[in-house]
């Protein structure tokens, strides 16, 4: 046996172990769901019925699921951006000026990325409490007690305060995306554009998002499928799903009829239906900032 053939045992070997565990408890798992999505199934000890894509058609008869996909839409559109938005601004603010004081803004902006979403989701139930919560408090103060709410409890802002919770949680994250980019910019552009009579306003268009693109591409398809994960935890544990399910996600609706209504096979559907919208959304959302990159 040559040298070439023992190396190729060899990497074989190493890399084999993995991939049957990613088979084993990956790939077998998603080929499954996509099966019993097929299926009537209430329970791992009841015999599946086919019935072929009722299951898809119900989906969308099913007023309680349009209501949950219409609310991550919503979350979906609204994250991302603001998210992104915030991070790119504070990136560039926190880079661009000379501040003493840099590194401790870094760390107090990126903390809330490395909380768990369990504790986040208990520390803004508290900040949004109606009579002890830190909102209503603070209007109180202001003068403006006539504005408190339940912020939580009312159909009109609950999904805002779920936005802002999951604004909070994530810009960090990207901002620190940003500021690496932004270091790996030479200084020299700037200073270039600086003398040519720019302004900061005009080297943050016209240098920092297009050296940055790359990222920022990346950082979309991350915050899009990070709405659709995170969520989950978020609304179980600040609404479930309430009021009048005007907070419910896809992924909580997916969760209750697997485990509250026994209906796993419409719940596999329902999975099944989340990972052809994230992989679309991925492509499609890669496609429309394919031009930018050029």
């Amino acid at each position: 046996m040559n040298m070439k053939t023992r190396r190729g045992f060899f990497i074989a070997a190493c890399l084999l172990p993995g991939l049957a565990l990613f088979i084993l408890f990956k790939v077998y798992p998603t080929i499954q769901i996509f099966q019993k999505s097929l299926y009537l199934w209430t329970g791992v000890g009841d015999t599946p019925k086919f019935i072929g894509l009722k299951n898809f058609v119900d989906m969308f008869n099913d007023e309680a699921f349009l209501l949950a996909l219409r609310n991550t839409g919503f979350l979906m559109l609204i994250v991302p951006v603001l998210s992104l938005l915030i991070a790119l601004i504070n990136a560039s603010l926190l880079t661009q000026t000379k501040l003493k004081e840099r590194g401790i803004y870094r760390t107090v902006f990126f903390f809330p990325s490395i909380l768990s979403f369990v504790v986040i989701a208990i520390l803004w139930s508290f900040i949004y409490h109606p009579t002890m919560g830190f909102v209503n408090s603070g209007l109180e103060l202001l003068g403006l007690g006539d504005w408190a709410l339940s912020w939580l409890g009312d159909q009109r802002t609950v999904l805002w305060a779920l936005a802002i919770t999951l604004i909070w949680q994530a810009t960090g994250y990207y901002m620190v995306m940003y500021m690496a980019g932004i270091d790996g910019i030479s200084p020299d552009l700037y200073e270039a554009a600086g003398l040519d009579g720019a302004t900061r306003i005009q080297q943050f268009f016209h240098i920092t998002i297009p050296m940055l693109w790359e990222i920022i591409r990346v950082t979309i398809i991350f915050s899009i499928n990070g709405v659709l994960t995170i969520s989950f935890v978020i609304v179980s544990i600040m609404t479930g799903g309430g009021p009048d399910r005007h907070s419910e996600v896809v992924m909580t609706y997916l969760y209750s009829q697997a485990f509250t209504n026994s209906n796993f096979g419409y719940a596999m559907a329902i999975g099944v239906f989340i990972f052809i919208v994230s992989l679309l959304l991925a492509l499609i959302s890669n496609k429309l900032t394919e031009r930018g990159s050029h």
